[in-house]
């Protein structure tokens, strides 16, 4: 678990990358497909729209482990998210994260049966973010490679949870 200060550091990285790929196991091999962030804060549950006739949700009912990754290669941010997906229907929180993107994914509207939210509680994660621009990275790689017992500083890196 992370503290409120974390939580919001972790927010301020994936907010705006919106997409994340959330990986579950189908059978015995992980399978990864794109998720869409739809809350406007972050409180150490992500919450997602989905079918309830969705692949995902059988793997993730037999099988509540998953993990999200989140990167975005132009501001060096790339974060790792690890915990539990249930399936719910609360109609209260769906009707709170509606809106005209979602509504485009599920045509029959958000009354359509089918229609229930997948939320993930974090419990451990892992988070980069380069100090730096593209040119500097470079910069450092290069220079760990010249200087043979060296390895570049490319920023920040921080686990937590587990």
């Amino acid at each position: 678990m992370s503290s409120p200060e974390h939580k919001q550091k972790i927010w301020k990285m994936i907010k705006d990358i919106k997409v994340g790929m959330l990986v579950t196991l189908d059978g015995d091999m992980p399978r990864a497909r794109p998720m869409h962030l739809v809350q406007d804060e972050y409180d150490g549950t992500l919450w997602f729209y989905t079918r309830r006739s969705a692949e995902k949700v059988f793997e993730t009912a037999s099988d509540h482990d998953v993990c999200l990754s989140f990167s975005d290669q132009e501001e060096g941010v790339y974060v790792s998210l690890s915990g539990k997906a249930n399936l719910t229907d609360n109609r209260e929180l769906i009707e709170k994260y509606w809106n005209p993107f979602i509504a485009a994914w599920f045509p029959e509207g958000k009354d359509d049966p089918d229609v229930a939210l997948l939320e993930v509680k974090v419990q451990m994660g892992e988070h980069w973010k380069a100090k730096e621009s593209k040119t500097f990275q470079l910069y450092e790689i290069a220079k760990a490679n010249i200087k043979k017992d060296a390895t570049p500083d490319m920023g920040e890196n921080e686990k937590f949870g587990g």
